[in-house]
């Protein structure tokens, strides 16, 4: 079953998100592949130091 794609609207100043978007290119990822693996990195240290998060 393919996973379900969620929107998310971020506010962000735009100077940050200019450097943001050449941080992005650098990496060979759009500004939004960018943002998720940061995401997955995150939860996982975070998962990695408490426990799995289980959600219903």
């Amino acid at each position: 079953m393919p996973t379900q794609l969620s929107k998310f609207t971020l506010r962000i100043d735009s100077e940050l998100l200019k450097k943001f978007r050449f941080v992005a290119e650098y990496n060979a990822r759009s500004a939004n592949r960018e943002i998720e693996v940061l995401m997955k990195k995150h939860v996982d240290e975070f998962e990695k130091n408490h426990g799995n998060i289980e959600l219903e």
